[in-house]
């Protein structure tokens, strides 16, 4: 229940907001400290700077959210972060894709109604592995999310931050158990979704040996409707009575309903064993699976053939199915007590398979397929990302003045792409050649291997002042190779049937870090960080052209070698940042200005042949704002917290041809045309203004407390590609929303209350294509524009027994 898990999450993340500098780390704390009686949040401790600090003392720009917090705000999974962060925006497109995140504005790509399975501008973790998941936040002691680079403290390193889910970890010494359950109702939709998990904590052997495992379910119902699909493709006409509109009697004999075809069906697992001789050497073996499946977007079609808000114009079912496995060693060492040891080897491996409408993509390239009446099409790809890294860290634990951190790390990604188009029931396929009636086919094979040392340290001058300096030093190197065919015209119906192309390229470099911060007193710091950032190069998942290329009327889709891969960009950012507590530590203030400058931007761009998207390198770039919150506790059990944020992020040089359009917009024939993107262009994806505004009151009723809470969190507009306004881009609409709980907890259980979207507010999240590519195609219209839309009101019942 997405909405609701967005919408509760005000109450927490307000008093985690903070800025701090960068300690080692010691051993984690194996208890989250808990909110006391009055409701008021105890102290968390957290490890972002790799030692274990109170968040309160740390002087890196950090938030966090507690176990308790999470549990009672409803936080699902990592899009539940956003509203309540500042500086971050989450697009949150289904259960399809992990989403879209954006930190501080550090995003030049087109938005996207399906988001993202990967995204390297950010480093996502669970636990000490580092991978682009969205696992589901379930037996989390906290989540801590760093903006700004982090590359000299951690293996992975980062051009904007990191956010980092930490699990509660195996218990030697006491049993534990927990069951969840969670019910509701979602309006547009026509069923009821729930939630049922479950924590088992063993102590096998006392004082050496644990098992912890953390299962659950989720079933989401969905409210998008697909009322445009196909009865029979290739026989049936998606369009029946031309483009206006669809009578009863071309819907009864073409075309059929599937409701709520985004629902979320996951199911998840973790499951951990702890293995200890003594405090001074552990080691902890993880296993994680998530699977979730879905058969639509959460997007409508902007009104095409009468479709309403809640409604899709798609001509197919649009399944996802993804899973992820997750294994991973770590092992804890006391070296003399002069270092701890952390050495950490993980492999995950991720594969989504996924079917859509593809009809109208090739109703843009104009091949004029849609001659045909019954004409229409659908694309099936798998794409599996393995992902095996080391990472060795070196903390020092002697004490003193001079604190270090110094590591090493290593990473390597092999991704395998393969892609293929379909036309059912075509005259132009040729059924005794190619049964399968493909119409174009690729693969694309990937390696991206990256080798990294990194360290910092730490010296305090006096009790009150410090001073960090960092540096790491990088390379990576990226394989690729790939091939596509277009059966229609004679080419194998395999890819594989063809030598691939290919090629390599490498890289290498430095990025640093230098920070300071003083405590004027016990509740007054302040904080400077200038650094620098970095994100590595990849290739692009599309075949490479084998040249020369062949004349028309062959269909050349590929990508030039100029096209094939893009670079690195870096970031050099600088902060400053208070943090207080004043009023006997009732009023708690955290507010910070950043400045960061961006070159060498990883753009989204398309190929000249076939305009299939790509990401390119070209221009510089410039985000600036500020970020704050605040925490009250007038009085005992009641409080006030709030967020805000401003972020301008900008171009600052043109970019030329980098932006695909069709011209004129809405004619075909189709005349793609590369636009520039100009200095002063605003980054889509992220909004320039957001907030929350939150109460909570917890008073003593029998024998636990009644919690009574209501947030407000405000999402400004986004525009969605580079040069919207000369690009046929949106400027999306800012949107706030309302939720409310009210929950009963005693000792062992808790029983709740909650609505989210209080009002039923629609809005649009995120957008896929541009409004170039609205219009007629030989009097077919096409149905390329897409718009995501937010969870509608949500409300139900949860309750919680602990033994």
């Amino acid at each position: 229940m997405k909405l609701f898990r967005n919408a509760l999450l005000g109450a927490t993340i307000l008093m985690g907001a903070t800025t701090t500098t960068a300690f080692a780390q010691g051993a984690t704390p194996s208890a989250e400290p808990q909110a006391d009686q009055s409701g008021n949040a105890g102290e968390i401790v957290v490890t972002a700077t790799r030692r274990a600090t109170s968040l309160q003392d740390v002087p890196i720009n950090i938030s966090a959210v507690g176990a308790e917090q999470l549990s009672r705000q409803r936080i699902d999974d990592i899009r539940d972060i956003a509203d309540f962060t500042p500086g971050i925006t989450i697009a949150d497109t289904g259960p399809g894709a992990t989403g879209t995140i954006v930190l501080r504005g550090l995003n030049a790509s087109d938005a996207s109604a399906s988001g993202n399975t990967y995204d390297n501008a950010l480093g996502v973790y669970l636990g000490e592995v580092p991978l682009y998941y969205d696992f589901k936040l379930l037996d989390i002691a906290r989540v801590e999310t760093l903006l700004g680079p982090q590359g000299t403290l951690y293996g992975l390193g980062t051009l904007a931050g990191a956010i980092r889910n930490i699990p509660n970890r195996p218990n030697t010494d006491t049993f534990e158990a927990e069951v969840h359950g969670r019910f509701y109702g979602k309006e547009h939709g026509s069923k009821f979704g729930y939630q049922a998990d479950a924590m088992i904590n063993i102590p096998i052997i006392k004082d050496h040996v644990a098992f912890r495992s953390a299962t659950g379910y989720y079933y989401d119902p969905g409210f998008i409707d697909y009322t445009r699909i196909l009865q029979n493709p290739g026989v049936s006409l998606p369009q029946p009575d031309g483009p206006g509109g669809v009578t009863e009697a071309g819907y009864a004999a073409n075309l059929t309903t599937r409701k709520d075809l985004n629902f979320e069906k996951t199911f998840t697992t973790r499951n951990q064993l702890l293995i200890q001789a003594s405090d001074d050497l552990k080691a902890i073996f993880t296993y994680g699976y998530q699977q979730t499946k879905t058969d639509g977007g959460q997007y409508n079609s902007n009104g095409v053939l009468g479709t309403g808000k809640y409604q899709s114009a798609a001509r197919y079912a649009e399944p996802v199915k993804r899973r992820a496995h997750l294994v991973s060693m770590e092992i804890n060492a006391n070296l003399f007590d002069i270092a701890d040891l952390v050495a950490t080897t993980a492999y995950t491996n991720v594969r989504n398979n996924a079917q859509s409408d593809n009809t109208d993509l090739l109703l843009d390239l104009d091949y004029d397929y849609e001659l045909f009446p019954a004409f229409s099409s659908y694309n099936e790809s798998q794409n599996t990302r393995k992902q095996f890294n080391q990472e060795v860290r070196f903390v020092s634990r002697h004490g003193g003045p001079f604190n270090w951190v110094l590591g090493g790390f290593y990473n390597q990604q092999k991704l395998q792409q393969d892609y293929r188009e379909i036309l059912p029931g075509h005259p132009f396929v040729d059924l005794a050649t190619n049964p399968d009636e493909v119409e174009y086919a690729s693969f694309v094979r990937s390696k991206v291997t990256e080798k990294a040392v990194f360290g910092e340290g730490t010296f305090r001058i006096v009790p009150e002042w410090q001073v960090t300096a960092g540096a790491r030093y990088f390379g990576y190197e990226v394989e690729r190779a790939g091939r596509a065919v277009v059966p229609l015209l004679g080419d194998p119906i395999s890819p594989y049937d063809l030598p691939s192309a290919g090629g390599t390229s490498k890289k290498t470099g430095w990025v640093w870090k230098f920070n300071t911060s003083y405590n004027f007193t016990p509740d007054l710091m302040i904080y400077a960080t200038y650094s620098k950032g970095y994100r590595i190069g990849g290739p692009n998942n599309v075949a490479p052209c084998v040249l020369p290329l062949k004349p028309p009327p062959f269909q050349n889709v590929c990508a030039l070698p100029n096209e094939v891969a893009y670079g690195p960009d870096t970031t050099k950012n600088i902060e400053v940042g208070v943090r207080a507590q004043l009023f006997e530590r009732k009023l708690t203030l955290n507010l910070n200005a950043f400045k960061i400058d961006w070159d060498g931007i990883q753009l989204a761009s398309a190929t000249i042949n076939g305009i299939v998207g790509i990401t390119v390198n070209g221009g510089t770039g410039k985000s600036q704002g500020v970020e704050g919150s605040f925490q009250l506790r007038p009085v005992d059990g009641l409080s006030i917290r709030g967020t805000y944020s401003y972020t301008d992020a900008k171009l600052t040089q043109d970019v030329p041809g980098i932006i695909a359009v069709n011209s004129p917009a809405g004619s075909y024939p189709s005349s793609p045309i590369q636009l520039n993107a100009l200095s002063g262009d605003r980054l889509p994806g992220s909004t320039k203004h957001s907030g929350s505004l939150g109460a909570s009151y917890t008073m003593p009723f029998r024998d636990g407390n009644l919690v009574a809470d209501w947030t407000a969190t405000y999402r400004g507009d986004v525009v969605t590609r580079l040069g919207w306004e000369r690009a046929f881009g949106d400027k999306l609409p800012g949107y706030t929303l309302h939720r409310a709980s009210l929950t009963y907890e005693g000792d062992t259980y808790s029983i709740g209350l909650f609505a989210n979207n209080i009002f039923d507010k629609y809005a649009i999240a995120s957008v896929s294509n541009d409004r170039s590519r609205v219009g007629l195609n030989d009097g077919v219209v096409l149905r390329y524009y897409r718009r995501t839309v937010i969870n509608p009101r949500t409300f139900g019942l949860e309750a919680r027994f602990k033994y």
